[in-house]
């Protein structure tokens, strides 16, 4: 098979922070309009529940499909939610979960995991994350993720979500012993990026190139911009 050939996903990641824009509105519309912008075929995004009572979805499920061509993987533990501590995944219709192992992560603040193997397109394995805000924590819970998916058979693997993490060197070093990191870009705050806290991290028989993210300046709709990138199989 030509390199040509073989399959290629348009991926993303979006800490969409409950719908709550940098206005300090909340504007469910406003997120769903940005996904659909994206054109991406895999879109996994950080607070996409409520953090209280059963987490209801911050987005309305019944038009998630409808607005953005993507339907959300039946990850959460009950109706209201569309997550996994916050963690939700949307994919083209035609790709079909055949695997799913919740994490429930170590560290001072409530955290979590998810990893879904999918088969459809393409057989892939996907592990959506947000880590906490302390980096003793951060390092717990890489160590986790990846004893975690080296559990499972071998599959092409992406790790995608908020790291809350800019330094490759003292806070990633964990995972890049067995992942490949894309290079970081600018994620945070929305309005002007300095940080590289979003972050995509890819198994070696995959390989990852970034894209311009299709954003207007001004008002955004989450504090976090989006992370798009190109998934390659090698």
């Amino acid at each position: 098979m030509t390199r040509e050939s073989k399959p290629s996903l348009k991926v993303a990641t979006w800490n969409i922070r409950a719908g709550l824009g940098t206005d300090l509105r909340r504007d469910a519309d406003r997120v769903l309009a940005g996904i659909a912008a994206l054109g991406a075929d895999i879109v996994a995004l950080q607070e996409a529940d409520f953090r209280l009572g059963l987490r209801p979805s911050a987005l309305p499920r019944e038009v998630i499909e409808e607005r953005t061509g993507l339907v959300p993987l039946p990850i959460g533990r009950n109706a209201a939610s569309i997550g996994w501590h916050g963690n939700a995944l949307l994919v083209r219709p035609d790709f079909h979960m055949v695997g799913l192992d919740r994490l429930d992560l170590p560290g001072i603040e409530p955290r979590g995991a998810v990893i879904v193997d999918l088969d459809g397109p393409t057989a892939l394995r996907l592990v959506a994350v947000h880590l906490g805000l302390w980096r003793g924590s951060r390092r717990k819970q890489l160590d986790a993720i990846r004893e975690a998916v080296l559990r499972h058979p071998a599959r092409p693997t992406l790790i995608l979500g908020d790291f809350n993490e800019y330094s490759r060197r003292v806070g990633l070093g964990r995972l890049v012993r067995a992942f490949r990191l894309m290079e970081p870009a600018p994620t945070f705050p929305s309005r002007r990026p300095a940080l590289a806290l979003d972050r995509m991290a890819h198994s070696h028989d995959l390989d990852l190139a970034p894209l311009p993210v299709p954003w207007r300046k001004g008002v955004q709709a989450s504090d976090h911009l989006p992370l798009l990138a190109e998934l390659r199989w090698i």
